[in-house]
């Protein structure tokens, strides 16, 4: 039976980047994206325990700012969950980089095994739109600093052991 894939996607600074990114970075950004798909009634993203899954909308960011429906899926559930684990190694708090290797490059490697689609390229491309302004790149060492998630809280993890 085909699953729908949605994304699901939220706004950071709760609207501020949009108030303050052409002051700030004179231009236009209309949020800092945290992303994660909803598929077999589970929310996965990764987060600060590496994958992770809850509730759809059940994150510490509570309801998304908006919903892309990335299409459906026929891809069984236990053919899914074969894939989170295999990709597991990748995905580990170690290895999380806030610009270059996040929830959002998560969701796109999610969505394309599901349904062939990228995340929409707004939302990829954000980190580099944001270190092509002087502001970003006065802001480069300190937001590389910022490599670790917040905590997952009670969500559960698919991360081999």
């Amino acid at each position: 039976m085909a699953q729908k894939v949605q994304l699901y996607i939220y706004d950071l600074t709760m609207g501020m980047a949009s108030q303050l990114s052409p002051m700030f970075l004179g231009k236009q950004i209309d949020g800092i994206w945290h992303t994660g798909v909803v598929v077999y009634g589970q929310e996965f993203f990764f987060g600060g325990m590496g994958i992770e899954s809850c509730n759809p909308g059940g994150t510490i960011m509570g309801q998304p700012t908006k919903i892309e429906t990335m299409g459906n899926t026929e891809v069984p559930f236990e053919v899914f969950t074969e894939y989170l684990h295999s990709i597991s190694s990748e995905f580990v708090p170690s290895k999380y980089n806030l610009l270059e290797h996040n929830c959002n490059n998560f969701s796109n490697e999610i969505t394309q095994f599901l349904t062939g689609k990228e995340v929409p390229k707004y939302i990829i491309d954000l980190p580099k739109e944001v270190l092509s302004t002087p502001f970003g790149q006065q802001l480069q060492p300190f937001l590389q600093m910022m490599s670790a998630p917040p905590d997952a809280g009670n969500h559960q993890f698919w991360n081999s052991p």
